[in-house]
């Protein structure tokens, strides 16, 4: 898998955009604005490679893309908290 330098700042700045959506989503999360944007980037990494690859798409664009970025953003937070407390929600 190639990313271009374009590619890659435009997977950074809607995974900036995804972690604050997922961080408002996901309520009680507790990593903060910062951990919500470092999963948000997170999310974004793997919504613009798994997704493809399932078939998935809803569209292209950059809103098409924000909303890729935060499902996964909302897939990883969700992780990340079942993780953390232990496998309870």
């Amino acid at each position: 898998m190639y990313i271009s330098s374009e590619s890659l700042i435009v997977i950074l700045f809607v995974g900036l955009v995804a972690g604050w959506l997922a961080g408002k989503i996901v309520r009680g999360t507790g990593f903060g604005i910062i951990g919500d944007i470092v999963v948000g980037i997170a999310g974004a990494f793997v919504a613009s490679f798994l997704f493809p690859k399932l078939g998935i798409h809803i569209g292209s664009g950059l809103i098409s893309e924000i909303i890729y970025s935060a499902i996964g953003a909302v897939l990883l937070l969700l992780v990340v908290r079942l993780v953390r407390s232990g496998g309870r929600f």
